[in-house]
């Protein structure tokens, strides 16, 4: 049994204190960085690097990629963790968001593509057809595809539509351990999350989930969360500090220690979980490439 290194808890520290030295980030800069804000502007797209305040942005679009956010910038959910804007968005879809993120991809010449998306609750498919024809569209340009979906409220067909564009990574996070759910989640069911991921996997998808810690939960329901993921046969996992993006947010119940995560990852790998990708700065598409 590995043993839980013995640490000094930072935990003490919150939202409205001092983060941590291991919590510091470089800012966005450089000319990589300026062509692709360029590139996604004038496409009319957006990244989930921007909607969600993400920590690596700097290191990520410095080094010419990102995570492309589809089906618009406003989710039909409220997580209490997200930046994203909440609110109706406007109806349809935007069958041409497809080609424009292929074309945004082959100018930034990368090789590995992450498309993530706001929630559309008020579309009996989610939106899943965008998923679809974008993993097309850039299958078509050699490049491989990981995607973040919602889990298009458990509707099992909307799901079938993803997994037969044949993603080379699915991913969906389940976010936080069940207890936390009514308040980091409160439109969200953690069984379903899982079934989705069950689905993924037993259509042939390589399949990845994640999850914040520094919300309140414990050592033994982290533990118990990754026994779940062992039983699905999931392949990958992330795991990173959560930040309190805005003071309308949840704030930070603890600030992890690296170690900690260290300590994350051999447990997950040791219980059966191909790769844990584990860290105060990973996020889910942190180092995807590296999941294919």
């Amino acid at each position: 049994m590995l043993e839980l290194p013995v640490i000094e808890p930072p935990a003490v520290q919150n939202a409205r204190g001092k983060r941590p030295d291991w919590l510091r980030v470089k800012l966005p800069y450089g000319e990589t960085y300026r062509k692709l804000v360029d590139i996604i502007e004038t496409h009319n797209l957006h990244t989930v690097c921007q909607s969600a305040r993400c920590p690596n942005m700097g290191e990520c679009w410095t080094a010419g990629t990102a995570t492309f956010m589809i089906l618009g910038n406003v989710c039909t959910r409220s997580c209490g963790f997200c930046a994203v804007m909440t609110g109706r968005p406007d109806p349809g879809l935007d069958w041409d968001e497809p080609r424009r993120v292929a074309e945004a991809v082959r100018l930034m010449g990368i090789q590995h593509a992450v498309i993530t998306s706001v929630n559309r609750d008020e579309r009996e498919d989610g939106g899943a057809p965008i998923f679809a024809e974008t993993i097309r569209l850039l299958h078509e340009l050699g490049v491989t595809v990981e995607v973040l979906t919602p889990d298009f409220r458990g509707n099992r067909e909307a799901c079938r539509m993803v997994f037969d564009a044949r993603p080379d990574v699915f991913n969906h996070n389940v976010e936080t351990v069940p207890r936390l759910y009514r308040r980091v989640r409160p439109q969200a069911n953690y069984q379903r999350s899982l079934d989705v991921l069950r689905w993924a996997k037993e259509a042939g998808l390589k399949t990845k989930s994640g999850i914040m810690v520094g919300l309140g939960e414990t050592d033994d329901e982290v533990l118990a969360l990754m026994d779940d993921f062992v039983e699905i046969g999931l392949d990958v996992m992330t795991i990173g500090q959560y930040l309190q993006p805005t003071k309308m947010h949840l704030p930070v119940e603890a600030f992890i220690h690296p170690d900690k995560f260290r300590w994350y990852k051999e447990v997950g790998e040791a219980k059966g979980i191909g790769h844990v990708e584990s860290g105060p700065l990973v996020r889910s598409s942190y180092h995807a490439e590296r999941h294919v």
